[in-house]
C-alpha cells in the first residue's frame, strides 16, 4: 500500500516541520505498520497565530501547535488518536497548546473538545483554505 495518502503524506509533512526548533513527533506502530502519527511545534513567542481569538491573552502564553494527526483507517476509532495526542502533549512544556480544525466537521471539533480543547474562534488563513475552527488547550491535559 504504498501508494495510500497517508504513506505520501507523512514525508513531506515531517521534512516541512521538521526544521522547526521543538518540532515533536509521535508515530504508533502495530507490529511494524504504522498506524497513526501526530506531530506539531512550539510557536514563536508573541507571534502565535490565536492571539486575536482569545480575550483577555493568558500571561501565560507559551504555546505548542499542534500541525497534524493521522490514523490509518483501519486503526480509527480504536483510541489510537487519542493516544498519540495525549502521547505528544504529554512530552511538552508548553503553557497552551492550539490546533485548528475544518469548521465543517463538528464531530472533529466535538472529540478535540472531550480532550480538553475549547473553540475560541473561527480563522480562513488563506483565501483559498476552509474556514477554521480555532481550538485552545490549557497545559497540561488533564
Amino acid at each position: 500500500m504504498a501508494d495510500d495518502a497517508f504513506r505520501q503524506r507523512f514525508p513531506w509533512f515531517v521534512d516541512h516541520w521538521g526544521g522547526n526548533p521543538g518540532f515533536s513527533c509521535v508515530i504508533a506502530y502495530d507490529g511494524g505498520e504504522a498506524a497513526g502519527f501526530a506531530y506539531g511545534a512550539p510557536g514563536a513567542p508573541g507571534r502565535e497565530w490565536w492571539r486575536g481569538h482569545l480575550e483577555p491573552v493568558p500571561e501565560k502564553g507559551r504555546t505548542f501547535h499542534f500541525s497534524e494527526l493521522m490514523v490509518c483507517e483501519r486503526w480509527r476509532k480504536t483510541g489510537t488518536a487519542e493516544r498519540l495526542h495525549r502521547a505528544l502533549r504529554e512530552a511538552r512544556g508548553e503553557d497552551l497548546a492550539a490546533l485548528l480544525v475544518d469548521a465543517t466537521h463538528p464531530r472533529v471539533q466535538a472529540l478535540h473538545e472531550a480532550w480538553g480543547y475549547r473553540k475560541t474562534g473561527e480563522d480562513q488563513p488563506f483565501p483559498d483554505s476552509p474556514v477554521y475552527a480555532v481550538m485552545i488547550a490549557d497545559l497540561p491535559l488533564q
